[in-house]
């Protein structure tokens, strides 16, 4: 008996041995990677639970589609979305997140439905965040309604909040075109409005092409930006409010010389606040290696006379600007407007170094009320603090960039080698670990490629 127990334990045991083995080595069958979406390709209703675009489909958005609840939406590389004409965009809630991450061969693009598509057919999109801003909605300070006209009774356009470090998701290798569409007067969306967005969201190698407003617009927040495009935008190309203090590196902006909005047109436009306010967090963004190129490629050039600033600093802002170039502008390269501002270039809060201006009679110029208290701000960036690098020089062409005015497959923002851009380049403590170090101003050194294939020029 004992025997015969014996030989059935050990059968039971070989046998348990030999299933074991095969269920380690059994071949697991991938599950298929869809080609059709069960949902369908039209984007026209609220995403409240995960949703995925499908690579290399192209889909239609025909109203304003909010992703919320938590929700993430995410995009497959090489997706199309053609918004149609009007009141549409696609907005990501306080708490939801998009990862729309194309590649440099396969973009994503947001565009118009339009046979002949033009500035402001739809709304572009719009990121909402939980980031801290100087902003107050119905008594509620940190909190602000987002401009455009998307807000609704469920409050889902509602930015700010507590958390710096709050992710609404990755931009990568993104196009938005012809967004903007003015939903109320004087509060158009932009290509790409961004609210209180924080620091874990990632936005890399997003162009944003012809806009009605800005191109991208900062309200408050802390999010982190490198290898942006702003081309041929109506209004501004650079727009920092309400307390944003994020960092920007490589960024480049194009625009149309008979294209402008009568609100005024920049490359920058920064603001503390509405009022100019000591109303904390101060804007305070990092912007280095900035090519901003103007209307004006000489002084035989028509432009549209709304085109004013390469960069308009005012209402107590502290933007630093390092290792850039500005040219062609036909008012100022950088103005200086208020005493706040100059108070903050001098205590260092702000910082303007490594700042090559070309093409520009007014390189760098002030307000009265700015000079009361600084002097000549060309005097003080250039003479009086000789160590910054500024430098401004007669023509565009003096600015060593290969073809900046170009058309298409012509245009290239890149230097030529042993030009003024690939010398005397600053330091500063405002470039913390985020920023890549390098050797040029502007935003490309000789034979750079970044900007090519994925954008559209």
């Amino acid at each position: 008996m004992r025997k015969l127990l014996f030989s059935i334990t050990a059968l039971s045991i070989i046998f348990a041995a030999s299933c074991k083995k095969d269920d380690d080595n059994k071949t697991v069958t991938p599950t298929p990677t869809p080609t059709e979406d069960s949902l369908g390709y039209t984007l026209n209703a609220d995403i409240t639970t995960n949703r995925t675009l499908l690579a290399g489909k192209t889909y239609t958005m025909t109203n304003l589609v909010y992703v919320k609840n938590g929700a993430t939406l995410t995009i497959g590389k090489g997706v199309t979305i053609k918004a149609a004409k009007g009141k549409n965009a696609l907005i990501i809630t306080r708490g939801a997140k998009i990862q729309a991450v194309g590649t440099v061969d396969s973009p994503i693009v947001f565009t118009s439905n339009e046979a002949s598509p033009s500035y402001g057919d739809w709304g572009g999109i719009v990121m909402l965040g939980k980031a801290t801003t100087n902003t107050t909605f119905n008594s509620q300070p940190g909190v602000g309604e987002i401009e455009g006209g998307v807000n609704n009774s469920n409050g889902d356009g509602l930015y700010g909040g507590t958390d710096d470090n709050d992710n609404s998701g990755t931009l990568k290798y993104v196009r938005i075109e012809y967004g903007g569409y003015p939903f109320q007067p004087d509060k158009e969306l932009n290509s790409l409005t961004m609210g209180a967005v924080g620091a874990g969201t990632t936005i890399d190698y997003v162009e944003c092409a012809y806009g009605y407003d800005d191109a991208f617009e900062w309200f408050g927040g802390t999010v982190n930006c490198k290898h942006l495009i702003a081309f041929k935008t109506l209004d501004d190309n650079f727009d920092c409010d309400f307390g944003f203090r994020g960092n920007v590196q490589y960024a480049i902006s194009v625009v149309d010389p008979s294209q402008a909005d009568i609100s005024g047109s920049n490359g920058f436009e920064v603001d503390n606040d509405a009022s100019g306010s000591d109303n904390a967090p101060f804007t305070a963004p990092t912007f280095a290696n900035v090519t901003v190129i103007g209307p004006k490629e000489n002084s035989s050039t028509t432009i549209n006379s709304n085109f004013k600033r390469a960069a308009h600093l005012r209402r107590n802002s502290r933007i630093s600007i390092l290792n850039s170039t500005l040219i062609g502008y036909p008012s100022a390269g950088i103005l200086l407007d208020g005493v706040k501002c100059a108070n903050n270039l001098t205590s260092g809060a702000m910082e303007l170094k490594g700042i090559t201006v070309a093409g520009i009679t007014k390189a760098f110029d002030t307000v009265s009320n700015s000079s009361t208290t600084l002097g000549s701000l060309n005097t003080y960036l250039t003479t009086t603090n000789p160590t910054w690098n500024n430098a401004s020089v007669a023509a565009t062409t003096d600015a060593g960039l290969k073809a900046p005015y170009a058309a298409g497959a012509s245009f290239d923002p890149t230097p030529n080698a042993g030009t003024v851009l690939t010398t005397n380049v600053v330091t500063s403590s405002k470039l913390t670990s985020f920023f890549n170090t390098v050797s040029y101003r502007g935003a490309c050194s000789v034979g750079d490629t970044w900007w090519k294939t994925w954008s559209k020029f």
